[in-house]
């Protein structure tokens, strides 16, 4: 079944993914007026995380707000798509690195590096900052159910080099790296909700309080890494610049928690400046009211 579902679709997203530009936007806005007004895909989570990250704007701006959610999340995901055929020339002329310098600071530390970023603007096309850095990136990675369309999203990055890590693997792959030598950016979106019995750490998220994911500051301590943010901004449709924000060069005398509250003020303050271009998709506050599980932190 999973192989009939890749075999009717892939030659679709092909197709779509050799349209001109202008063409793919005309689609997206279609989709989106499908997906928002039509369907509505996920309105009510969506309409609901706005009011609780933002409980001072009134409907009338979430529903605004909301709108232009679901316009960018259309655009993201034509973009996603038209990653089966973009070029490295094309990618880099869409998403550019400004202020290259403070990453190559830390490259010139001679280790690898833990790159935090959040569910904003276009994290799929951070891939192309190794293009100007000239350090090999390895994507930290949700397996994706259907096999065939997990192999497709190694061979889509395999054409640009990009290694990709199952989070099941990362600290066995990320320590197999150090005791070869390997240096590497380990790209990590760490702003998803964690399972209930694994958070052990909760602090404020858009002044919510809920558990957060600390696996990149572990693995920075643990194994000496550098720690930076990416931070990806919106330009226009279709372009992106980000630049390298770096949160310690010195993780192991940095206090506890230090790396991860840092992260999650950075992507935070970029959320509150155009909430727009976030992915509200997803329910990222439904353990607030829950029961703390025993031994968790509290901050």
């Amino acid at each position: 079944m999973q192989l009939l579902v890749y075999r009717l679709v892939y030659p679709i997203l092909w197709v779509i993914s050799k349209l001109p530009w202008r063409l793919l936007y005309i689609l997206s806005t279609g989709i989106y007026v499908l997906m928002y007004h039509i369907v509505g895909y996920r309105r009510k989570v969506v309409s609901t995380n706005l009011a609780l990250a933002f409980p001072e704007k009134s409907d009338k701006e979430i529903k605004r707000v909301c709108k232009k959610i679901y316009k960018h999340m259309c655009d993201m995901f034509m973009e996603m798509i038209k990653s089966l055929s973009i070029s490295k020339e094309e990618m880099t002329k869409r998403f550019t690195i400004i202020d290259q310098h403070t990453f190559k600071e830390l490259q010139a530390k001679n280790k690898s590096i833990i790159v935090l970023m959040g569910h904003y603007a276009s994290y799929e096309w951070a891939i192309a900052a190794q293009f100007v850095m000239d350090f090999p990136i390895v994507g930290v990675y949700k397996k994706i159910k259907n096999k065939y369309f997990d192999q497709l999203a190694h061979r889509i990055r395999g054409k640009f080099n990009t290694r990709l890590i199952d989070n099941h693997n990362v600290i066995k792959e990320i320590t197999r790296d150090k005791v070869h030598g390997r240096l590497c950016a380990y790209g990590l979106l760490s702003d998803q909700s964690p399972k209930l019995k694994n958070a052990l750490y909760w602090t404020d998220f858009m002044n919510i309080k809920v558990p957060v994911i600390t696996g990149g500051e572990v693995l920075s301590k643990r194994l000496d890494m550098p720690v930076t943010y990416l931070k990806v901004e919106k330009v226009k449709r279709g372009y992106y610049q980000a630049k390298f924000i770096t949160i310690t060069d010195d993780p192991k005398n940095c206090d506890d928690h230090y790396i991860t509250k840092r992260y999650l003020q950075l992507l935070e303050q970029q959320i509150r400046e155009k909430p727009e271009y976030y992915l509200w998709t997803h329910r990222r506050w439904k353990h607030r009211n829950a029961k703390l599980p025993k031994g968790a932190q509290v901050d």
